[in-house]
C-alpha cells in the first residue's frame, strides 16, 4: 500500500472517529438519562393527581408554613456558621505559619468522614438528657448543674452538629481558592501600607468570594436534603415530616407528596445560585497554587494552633470518643433489647453496594463516553440530567419510587407487578443508580477526554471494528476512571440514610438501616460497631481529596 493511500485512510477512519457518537450509543445515553428523570415524573404525576382545594389548602397550612420557616432557618444559619468557622480555619493553613499546617489540614477536612447521623447520634448520647455529661454531673453531685444544660434538641442542636460536620466544604473550597490567589497582590497592597485585615478584605476577599460562596452553598444544599441529624434532634424541616407523613395513614402521602413539591422548588433555587457561582468560580481560576507564608503569627502561634485543635476536639475526638464509650460500657441502657448485631447486616450492605456500583458503572458508561466524545447540545443536556438525582433528597426520591411501585404500577400493570417491585432488592439499587450516577459519569468522562484518538484511528487502520477498537483500546484507558467512580460509588452508597430506610426490601437490614433501629429503640451501645465501621469506610472517601493537601 502506498504510503499517500495509508495517510488517506487513516485521516479517514480519523474522520470518520470525529463524525461523532454513532446512533446507538445516543440512544442509549439519552435513554439512562430519561431513567433518571423518570422519580421526578413519577412524582409531579402524583401530585397531579390530589384534588386541587385539598392541596391548595395543604400548602397554605400553618404547618407547611412552620415547615418551611424552620427549614429556611436552619439552612440559614448552618451554612452562616459554617462560613464563620471554615474560612479562618483556611487561612490559618495556607498564609500564615500555624505549626504542623499540613496536619492540621488534614485534621480540618477529616469530620466530612463523619455521617452526619452518627455525629447527631453522639451529640444526644454526650449531651442528651441522659448523656454522658449530665450523668457525670450528677454523680459528683452537681445535678442543679445538669438540669441547667442548654437541650441539645431543636434548632440549635440541629445547628450545632450540622455546622461541626459540614463547615468542611467551606474550607476546602476556600482553601483551593486561596491556593490559586496570587499572593504578589497581598505584597503590592503592603507595600501601600495596608495592614494584613485591611489587605484580605479589600484584596484577598473579593477573589476568594466565588470560592466561599460555592462551599456555602453546598453546606446549604447537604442542609436542606439532611434527614437523619433533623430527625434524631427532633427538629421539624422538610425531610423529617415528609418521612413521618409518608409512614402515617390517611392524607399523609399526599401531605408528603406536596411538601416534597416544595422542598424540590426550595433546592432548585440552591442549584441555580450553585450553578451560577460555579460558572464564576471557574473564571477565576488559573493561576499558579500557592502555599507561601504571607503572615507571621508571632509568638502566638502556638496559642493559635489551639483553635484548630477545639475544632477537631468537638469534630473527631467527642464522636469517636463516644462510639468507643458505647462499644465498651455495659448497662441496660447501652445494650440488650434483643437486637444484637449481626455479619450478615455488614454483609447486606457490602452486597447491596457492590451492586450499586457495579449497575452505576455501566450505565455511567454510554453518557460518560458520549459526552466526552460529543460537544452537542443533546450531549450536554444528558449530562446534565444525570445530575437531576443527585440533587434530590434522598427521602423525595424515595417517596416518588414508592409511589411509582405501589401505585402505578398497581392502577397500570396491575397488584402482580406492584408486588413484585415495590420494596425489592432491584429498586433499591435503582435508587442508589439515580443518586450516584453523576459521580461515576465525572470520573469516567474526565479519562474518556484524556484518551488520544489518534491511537484509535491507529486500531482501526489494523483492521479492527469500532466495537474492537473500544473494547482493546479505549476501555483499558478509561478503565481507572471506571475504577474511582465505583470506589464512590460504594463509599456513599454504604453510608446512605433515608433512601436506603424508605426502599429497602423486607427483612434485609444493613448496617444503616440497623444503626437507626437500635437509635430509634434507645440502645446506642448496639450502634458502637456498626457506626465505627461507616466512620471508617467513610474515611476512604477522602483519600482523594486529601491528596490535594500535599503541597501545603
Amino acid at each position: 500500500m502506498a504510503p499517500s493511500t495509508t495517510v488517506a485512510r487513516v485521516r479517514g477512519l480519523l474522520a470518520s472517529d470525529d463524525d461523532g457518537p454513532r446512533t446507538a450509543l445516543v440512544v442509549l445515553a439519552a435513554g439512562v438519562a430519561a431513567a433518571v428523570l423518570s422519580p421526578l415524573a413519577w412524582l409531579l404525576i402524583s401530585a397531579a393527581s390530589l384534588d386541587g382545594r385539598e392541596a391548595l389548602s395543604l400548602v397554605a397550612s400553618d404547618t407547611t408554613a412552620t415547615v418551611l420557616a424552620n427549614s429556611l432557618a436552619l439552612v440559614a444559619l448552618v451554612t452562616a456558621a459554617s462560613v464563620a468557622l471554615g474560612v479562618p480555619l483556611a487561612v490559618l493553613t495556607v498564609q500564615t505559619n500555624l505549626p504542623f499546617r499540613r496536619f492540621w489540614t488534614v485534621v480540618a477536612a477529616l469530620p466530612l468522614v463523619v455521617p452526619s447521623y452518627i455525629g447527631a447520634f453522639a451529640y444526644v448520647s454526650a449531651f442528651g438528657p441522659s448523656g454522658a455529661l449530665p450523668d457525670l454531673l450528677r454523680e459528683y453531685g452537681l445535678g442543679a448543674v445538669a438540669s441547667a444544660l442548654p437541650t441539645v434538641y431543636g434548632l440549635g442542636g440541629t445547628t450545632l452538629v450540622l455546622t461541626l460536620f459540614t463547615y468542611p466544604y467551606v474550607f476546602l473550597t476556600t482553601r483551593a481558592s486561596l491556593l490559586s490567589f496570587d499572593t504578589t497582590q497581598l505584597e503590592a497592597a503592603r507595600t501601600l501600607n495596608q495592614s494584613y485585615p485591611q489587605a484580605f478584605r479589600r484584596v484577598i476577599l473579593p477573589q476568594i468570594a466565588p470560592g466561599v460562596t460555592a462551599g456555602a452553598l453546598l453546606v446549604a444544599l447537604y442542609t436542606l436534603s439532611d434527614f437523619g441529624t433533623p430527625a434524631i434532634m427532633r427538629f421539624d424541616v422538610f425531610t423529617r415530616v415528609i418521612y413521618v407523613e409518608l409512614n402515617s395513614f390517611g392524607v399523609g402521602r399526599a401531605n408528603a407528596t406536596l411538601l416534597s413539591i416544595q422542598l424540590l422548588a426550595v433546592t432548585a433555587v440552591i442549584l441555580a445560585l450553585e450553578s451560577r457561582v460555579s460558572a464564576d468560580t471557574a473564571a477565576g481560576y488559573g493561576t499558579p497554587s500557592s502555599a507561601k507564608t504571607v503572615v507571621s503569627l508571632g509568638p502566638v502561634r502556638w496559642l493559635v494552633a489551639t483553635v484548630p485543635a477545639l475544632v477537631s476536639l468537638f469534630t473527631l475526638a467527642l464522636p469517636v470518643g463516644i462510639l468507643t464509650m458505647w462499644l465498651v460500657r455495659s448497662g441496660p441502657g447501652y445494650s440488650g433489647g434483643g437486637l444484637s448485631f449481626s455479619p450478615e447486616f455488614a454483609i447486606n450492605s457490602a452486597y447491596v453496594a457492590v451492586l450499586a456500583a457495579a449497575v452505576t458503572v455501566l450505565v455511567a458508561l454510554p453518557v460518560a463516553y458520549y459526552s466526552g466524545r460529543s460537544n452537542s447540545l443533546l450531549s450536554k443536556a444528558v449530562e446534565r440530567a444525570t445530575y437531576i438525582g443527585y440533587a434530590m433528597p434522598g427521602v423525595v426520591l424515595g417517596l416518588a419510587l414508592v409511589f411509582f411501585s405501589s401505585q402505578w404500577l398497581r392502577d397500570t400493570v396491575g397488584g402482580g407487578a406492584a408486588q413484585i417491585v415495590y420494596q425489592s432488592l432491584p429498586l433499591l439499587v435503582f435508587a442508589y443508580v439515580v443518586r450516584f450516577l453523576p459521580q461515576a459519569v465525572g470520573a469516567t468522562r474526565s479519562s474518556v477526554l484524556g484518551v488520544d484518538r489518534d491511537l484509535v484511528g491507529a486500531a482501526r487502520l489494523l483492521g479492527e471494528s469500532p466495537g474492537g477498537a473500544f473494547r482493546r483500546v479505549t476501555l483499558p484507558l478509561i478503565s481507572p476512571g471506571l475504577v474511582a467512580g465505583a470506589a464512590l460509588v460504594f463509599l456513599t452508597t454504604m453510608k446512605e440514610l433515608d433512601t436506603t430506610l424508605i426502599l429497602h426490601p423486607t427483612g434485609f437490614t444493613t448496617i444503616v438501616t440497623y444503626i437507626w433501629r437500635v437509635q430509634e429503640a434507645g440502645y446506642y451501645g448496639r450502634a458502637a460497631l456498626p457506626a465505627l465501621v461507616l466512620v471508617a469506610v467513610s474515611g476512604l472517601s477522602m483519600v482523594p481529596l486529601l491528596k490535594g493537601s500535599d503541597d501545603a
